[in-house]
């Protein structure tokens, strides 16, 4: 199982903060596709991804007991 966690607007359209998801033996993208299919969640393509803290690539594959982090580009002023 996986601890799947969302901020700023991704969060808003989920409706969770973060999800339990088996998303072992599956790449970044793959989740990314998955999820944005599942949610309707806009551009996922501009979204970093964190795996255990750490920035992870789209190819990168998650494992058991990871925790995966959605975080979309931030702006302001």
């Amino acid at each position: 199982m996986n601890k799947v966690m969302f901020f700023a607007h991704l969060r808003d359209v989920v409706g969770e903060e973060f999800l339990s998801l088996e998303a072992a033996g599956k790449t970044v993208a793959e989740l990314k596709a998955e999820l944005a299919a599942k949610y309707d969640l806009p551009r996922m393509d501009t979204v970093m991804t964190a795996i255990n803290e750490e920035f992870a690539s789209n190819d990168e594959v998650i494992r058991e007991g990871d925790k995966v982090a959605f975080i979309p580009p931030v702006s302001g002023g």
